[in-house]
């Protein structure tokens, strides 16, 4: 799909008042290659829910870091049999513990932490999309948890051409609780980003 700007800001106004799943099969019914991306962060099963409703098939990218808390990971399992993802599993080149020997997990102030962060979810995530070649790719950005996502809407266009899709993108947290209880999903708050150390800062991956 190409887009104008002016395009990309008629399609938010007209959006905007969509529930997700009509969000989701506007851009599937119109994408040549969707994707959906996830870390199973807390919410992620909302937006996986909607995206196999919309295609079942939906490619799943899921880059681990690596670095998961115990629960995350139990979290995943639980979520890929209940909706039968169709994961593409992407990890780091490197092992976690032979860069625990090497860098372990270096301060946001260390120069190293670029590094660390290309290593473990820049680089597998770049390897995903090349391989994948997505012109849709679903994401769960919220407005409220930074100040690039501030900026951002329903669709965005990136600087690589691919229509980024954020059918929650107006739903607050309370909103999201009540969305997961009434469809019955999982959910799960012990969760750790190596890269990122503060909730509010960014990871890399929606800077372009």
């Amino acid at each position: 799909m190409k887009f104008t700007e002016k395009e990309i800001q008629e399609l938010n106004t007209k959006l905007k008042d969509k529930t997700p799943l009509e969000v989701i099969e506007w851009a599937v019914a119109n994408a040549e290659k969707p994707v959906v991306t996830t870390n199973f962060r807390p919410y992620e099963a909302a937006i996986l829910s909607v995206c196999v409703r919309a295609l079942s098939t939906i490619p799943v990218i899921w880059c681990d870091s690596g670095y998961n808390t115990p629960n995350t990971y139990r979290h995943a399992e639980e979520v890929i049999a209940l909706l039968n993802l169709n994961v593409k599993l992407y990890v780091p080149k490197q092992t976690s513990s032979h860069r625990d020997v090497v860098m372990g997990i270096p301060d946001i102030e260390d120069p190293k932490h670029k590094i660390f962060t290309e290593q473990v979810k820049l680089e597998p995530f770049k390897r995903a999309m090349a391989d994948h070649t997505p012109d849709v790719w679903f994401t769960n950005l919220r407005k409220g948890q930074t100040a690039l996502r501030d900026s951002l809407d329903i669709v965005s266009l990136g600087s690589d051409g691919v229509l980024k899709v954020s059918p929650f993108y107006y739903y607050s947290d309370a909103e999201l609780d009540v969305y997961l209880e009434e469809n019955n999903l999982p959910n799960e708050f012990k969760y750790f980003d190596p890269t990122k150390v503060l909730g509010n800062r960014e990871c890399g991956l929606h800077t372009s």
